[in-house]
């Protein structure tokens, strides 16, 4: 049975991040002019801190210089965090960003901005900003009815600190 790079890179790399407490997102390999790019998107419940990312980056060179996955051509290693505009696809997203703003392009057309409130195994639970002093409405959607998701920046958004303040 043949396995693909991708899959021998997954086995590779997931235990080195789960030691860290972070959870694999997504592993890229890309032509980058001659080089190629090896690009490892990882998170968590808190967020990832800039140390963590580069101690698992020396975790994950050490490991790539063992083995034979990344053959004999160079490549340039870059360990990053999923960032400010994320993709939303998997639970564990959704309820990452529970109390953030998301767009939403829905399956059948069309867009919808909302707060993520609360999400589970079935869907979500939004809040719908009012239009022109309206009150915001609650809505539930399900994930089969969401073609693509993703966090929106907000700037004048309130700290949960501050709001218990």
């Amino acid at each position: 049975m043949s396995t693909t790079q991708s899959e021998r890179l997954r086995g590779l790399l997931e235990p080195l991040v789960s030691a860290k407490d972070l959870d694999l997102e997504e592993i890229e390999v890309s032509r980058a002019g001659r080089r190629r790019m090896l690009r490892i998107v990882v998170d968590s419940d808190e967020g990832v801190e800039l140390d963590t990312c580069a101690e698992l980056s020396r975790a994950v060179s050490d490991a790539l210089d063992e083995s034979d996955v990344m053959g004999d051509e160079e490549y340039v290693l870059e360990v990053t965090s999923p960032g400010a505009e994320r993709p939303l696809s998997e639970l564990r997203h959704y309820v990452r960003a529970t109390g953030r703003l998301a767009r939403f392009t829905l399956a059948e057309g069309g867009e919808l901005v909302a707060r993520i409130l609360g999400a589970d195994e079935d869907g979500l639970d939004l809040e719908v900003p009012g239009v022109k002093g309206r009150k915001a409405t609650a809505r539930r959607i399900a994930y089969a009815d969401i073609a693509k998701a993703r966090v929106e920046i907000e700037f004048n958004r309130k700290d949960k600190k501050e709001e218990e303040a």
